[in-house]
């Protein structure tokens, strides 16, 4: 297949604003928000877990950390085999404000699709969702992948914006 160097450029300038507006109300930054969203989905992990699946670094990791301690966000444990390693949970007070970041969000996202688009764009945008997952190998809302295989991570830069 051939790269459709258009389509990508069309595509991320369609999304900017749309991510912008989604992440106007956020309270915490989407690096914040990526890890307590993990500690949902996964549970307890270390900090060095973290920093590989959200592909940031362990500095990055540690100081997010250390403020959402702060905001009693998250806990952490000592192992009971192993002193020196910590496990990171997240709090009651961490899937509070996790949910409150997301819903902001979600009633602009909700509101816009229901004013702005008619019937056949919303079904139009239904079509593509799977397209779009497959593009991250993000999973549905029933928790399935949308493709097989684990994702490569060579070659990428890691982020440091949490």
């Amino acid at each position: 297949m051939l790269s459709d160097p258009t389509l990508a450029q069309e595509l991320r300038e369609a999304m900017r604003p749309l991510f912008r507006r989604l992440n106007a109300a956020r309270t915490m930054s989407l690096g914040k928000s990526g890890i307590l969203a993990q500690l949902i989905e996964q549970g307890p992990t270390t900090a060095s877990e973290l920093a590989a699946s959200q592909q940031i670094t362990p500095q990055a990791v540690t100081a997010a950390l250390r403020e959402m301690d702060s905001a009693q966000l998250i806990e952490r444990t000592p192992d009971e085999v192993d002193r020196r390693r910590i496990w990171v949970s997240i709090t009651a007070a961490g899937r509070q404000r996790l949910a409150a970041d997301r819903a902001a969000g979600q009633a602009w996202l909700d509101g816009a699709l229901t004013e702005r688009l008619d019937d056949e764009e919303r079904a139009a945008l239904r079509t593509a969702l799977p397209a779009l997952r497959a593009l991250t190998g993000e999973r549905t809302l029933s928790g399935e992948r949308t493709f097989s295989g684990e994702r490569s991570v060579e070659g990428t830069a890691e982020r440091t914006d949490v």
